[in-house]
């Protein structure tokens, strides 16, 4: 391994902010020499990690309102290294969608500070007892949050999601490793010295915050496959990216899932009501993973016109089954649908659309086609929206509000790591009791098991 190399990945270099080039940068190295440096990058995180267990919620909230404060006056800096991405990005074709995801504007870093601001309000995870008792024998049991450890994630094009999971894991007393992707890489070499910067001025390790992005993909893989190093690790993107390391890592993993996500509209929903919700449903924010994608119509429903109208005006292509493109009027345009369109996420102004005859046929069509991540009812049938939160089996399930609320931040996790869709551990937008775990605490006087 190149002594240059080397000296980054052990932090033994006499200039810290020295990023040695990396595959995408024009250097190549070999796998084992980018194995060697993302191994020595996980041990430093382990050596942050055990600081970060060991420091009190005031040394934490200083660091996140440190980070804020960073991104505030770099904000001029920061918006230039975006600027050359999204050009990149527009130069290599990027979808509309992946540009509104990597695209950071004034108002979205202030929103980053507001978030980092939330989570210094939010309670300390570490500690909290999650249950306790004295048994018979006189032995006394707690179980407590305790922090994971290394965190690490893999995403794509979604810059703010290195400032999401720095907070989160400083706030839950963790490091984190990062891996966000080359469309993003100007913007996220520029967060990442900021955050590490405001770290290590109120006293925190700086290197509770490190990437491998320089490392290229070698490094994503190398960072997959250092079990025994991370902890846990959390993909985030789109369908591609996500099964590429549920199959290929060799480290616990957290899945996110893809966002195809319904409505279903009963014969007794308010016109005015469903309009609303499915215009900010829909478009809001296509680009996001809680943006509505598949529209399920009653077919006594009486709201159909006003609400296919209504999306047509903002822009939607409606990409209708039969039923649906005879029931509209003819002056609101439909495309034909197939399965491919109830399969897919379109994170577009498009929309798919299907009319069933009942509740059960609602049900079912989600359960055909249904990533798992979040399902919404409209009715004013107490009843069919009771049933709704019973069948649907998905991470998060919602009656008269828009599915855009599936976000950490919205439910008051003051931010996300992401949204599981799995059942093990955490499910739904994983806030900071998602990046712990727990352990038992038994104290005891004497006490032998007989």
């Amino acid at each position: 391994m190149t002594e240059a190399l080397i000296s980054q990945a052990t932090g033994t270099s006499d200039d810290s902010t020295v990023v040695p080039p990396g595959p995408e940068q024009g250097r190549t190295h070999t796998p084992a020499e980018v194995e060697a440096a993302v191994h020595a990058i996980a041990d430093r995180s382990r050596q942050a990690a055990r600081q970060m267990a060991g420091a009190t919620r005031a040394r934490k909230d200083s660091g996140l309102r440190a980070i804020g404060a960073a991104l505030l006056t770099r904000k001029d800096f920061i918006l230039a290294a975006n600027a050359k991405d999204v050009a990149a990005g527009k130069a290599n074709g990027t979808s509309a969608a992946l540009l509104d995801r990597l695209t950071l504007t004034e108002s979205r870093i202030d929103g980053l500070v507001a978030s980092l601001e939330n989570l210094a309000s939010l309670p300390d995870p570490v500690g909290n007892v999650v249950r306790g008792q004295t048994l018979p024998n006189g032995l006394r049991l707690r179980q407590i949050n305790v922090p994971m450890g290394v965190v690490a994630a893999i995403y794509e094009a979604r810059p703010n999601v290195t400032v999401d999971i720095a907070g989160l894991g400083l706030k839950s007393g963790n490091a984190v490793i990062l891996r966000g992707g080359t469309a993003a890489a100007s913007t996220n070499e520029a967060l990442v010295q900021i955050l590490r910067e405001a770290l290590d001025s109120v006293g925190l390790p700086a290197d509770a915050v490190q990437t491998v992005d320089q490392y290229g993909r070698e490094g994503a893989n190398a960072l997959m496959r250092a079990r025994g190093r991370v902890d846990v690790l959390i993909p985030r993107g789109g369908r591609d990216l996500i099964q590429s390391v549920v199959l290929n890592a060799a480290v616990p993993v957290i899945e996110t899932g893809e966002g195809n996500v319904h409505i279903f509209i009963d014969e007794s929903a308010n016109e005015d009501m469903a309009v609303e919700i499915l215009l900010n449903a829909k478009t809001q924010r296509p680009s996001v993973c809680n943006t509505v994608e598949t529209l399920l119509v009653h077919s006594r429903s009486t709201v159909l016109p006003a609400v296919a109208a209504a999306l047509r005006g903002a822009g939607v292509t409606l990409h209708a089954d039969e039923r649906i493109r005879a029931a509209l009027p003819s002056s609101v345009e439909s495309v034909p649908a197939t399965d491919e369109d109830w399969g897919t996420e379109y994170m577009d102004l498009d929309l798919a659309v299907a009319m069933v005859d009942s509740l059960d046929d609602a049900v079912k069509h989600i359960r055909t086609w249904s990533t798992g991540h979040t399902e919404a009812i409209l009715t004013n049938d107490l009843a069919n929206a009771e049933r709704f939160i019973a069948e649907v089996d998905s991470a998060a399930v919602i009656v008269n509000a828009s599915t855009r609320f599936t976000d950490g931040g919205e439910l008051g996790l003051g931010a996300e790591v992401g949204i599981s869709t799995q059942k093990l551990h955490a499910r739904g937008p994983m806030g900071l009791t998602e990046l712990t775990t727990t352990k038992w605490i038994v104290q005891g006087e004497g006490q032998v098991r007989g």
